[in-house]
């Protein structure tokens, strides 16, 4: 019997199956019923008594795919499963990482104290909005860097005279990590908001004039921040403008602004399912043999930050 198996909710089976084939194991059985009233049942189909159990999932919206998780995890303990460990390609709520007004949640860290409430070992997590949400955790918090897969595609396009930006100053670290690795400039753009998902004025700081830019974030929502930086990279003289983010959640009208943008060509891995059809531009990198590799040297008790090209 194998000492691992990998098991899928229902919207991220697309991922969890490419897992299982870098993997060279099938994709464990298990079936989710759904009842008329929206309620689930979630049951393994095949013992995992003694088994190290991997339930890949990403937590984007609606709310049904945190709580089939949760209830994969509660199943798995329940049938004695030897550790168990929640695969989130995206990790969903990262945005709300603190109080950043009065009286609001912080659920983020929420979402740590129900993951660990199922009795979730280990989190296996990509590109998190903010680094600090791994202390919300009193279990192993294993963060990957979608760097992996994003630099040999950037390679491959053979830009000159590019430089990295980032779309906002919060993003400032990502985006710097890009350009002391491929040795380019910075660009900042500096942004103020009404509201939520709303960009009322924004600023460049650096020089963009017959420069090839790529705009680096972790996530792609709305796209009116990215478009916005886009056109003012454009508005100074940019010969070009790409944007690269780890996380298409593209929240309607994001395709439509993306399709009618100075971008060139926007970079996504599949950590949430997107549909590049809805939008030429997209060009979408897939993740699963960075997951299937990290479980492997999880299996192997070998160093998982030897695969970081950086962080």
């Amino acid at each position: 019997m194998n000492t691992f198996k990998v098991f899928s909710g229902t919207k991220s089976r697309y991922v969890a199956e490419e897992i299982a084939k870098n993997l060279g194991i099938p994709l464990g059985k298990m079936n989710i019923q759904h009842f008329a009233d929206g309620e689930f049942e979630v049951c393994f189909e095949e013992s995992v008594r003694g088994v190290d159990v991997y339930l890949v999932q990403s937590t984007f919206p609606n709310t049904d795919n945190l709580f089939e998780l949760l209830l994969m995890i509660d199943a798995a303990k329940r049938a004695s499963a030897r550790s168990i460990s929640a695969v989130m390609p995206y990790f969903g709520w990262a945005r709300q990482d603190r109080k950043d007004k009065p009286r609001v949640s912080i659920a983020s860290k929420l979402v740590a104290n129900l993951l660990m409430a199922a009795g979730v070992d280990s989190v296996l997590t990509m590109d998190l909005h903010a680094d600090q949400i791994q202390g919300f955790f009193d279990v192993p918090v294993n963060h990957l860097y979608a760097s992996t897969v994003f630099v040999p595609y950037i390679e491959s396009l053979k830009l000159e005279d590019m430089v990295i930006a980032s779309p906002d100053v919060g993003g400032a670290k990502r985006a710097n990590s890009y350009a002391k690795y491929f040795n380019t400039s910075l660009v900042l753009c500096h942004k103020q908001r009404l509201k939520a998902n709303v960009v009322e004025n924004m600023t460049i700081i650096g020089d963009v004039k017959d420069k090839n830019v790529i705009l680096i974030d972790d996530m792609i929502d709305t796209a009116g921040t990215i478009c916005k930086a886009a056109q003012l990279m454009k508005d100074n003289g940019a010969k070009s403008v790409r944007a690269l983010a780890s996380h298409a959640i593209m929240s309607d009208p994001a395709s439509e602004r993306i399709m009618n943008s100075p971008l060139d060509e926007v970079i996504f891995t599949d950590s949430i399912p997107f549909d590049s059809a809805k939008c030429s531009k997209a060009t979408v990198l897939s993740v699963a043999k960075l997951f299937a590799d990290t479980i492997n040297r999880i299996n192997n008790k070998t160093s998982i930050s030897e695969v970081y090209l950086f962080k």
